[in-house]
């Protein structure tokens, strides 16, 4: 497919988990994934959290896009 024409949109998700960076990335992902079709990648494009009131790390927020090819 490389050297063809091709067409891709951006859309930008925010992907939340108490885990960590990697798993809000990935729950952004999953949920894009079950909603459109033909993901190709994504980008971060920050990184935030929430900050408990004991002073932890409560969840971690990510701003992302995802990009899909457009079909016509």
């Amino acid at each position: 497919m490389y050297g063809v024409d091709r067409i891709y949109k951006k859309v930008e998700i925010i992907g939340v988990s108490g885990k960590g960076v990697e798993a809000a990335i990935q729950a952004a992902v999953s949920k894009a994934q079950s909603t459109l079709e033909g993901l190709s990648w994504f980008e971060v494009e920050s990184v935030r959290g929430h900050i408990g009131a004991d002073g932890s790390i409560a969840e971690y927020q990510v701003v992302i896009k995802v990009a899909f090819e457009v079909k016509g």
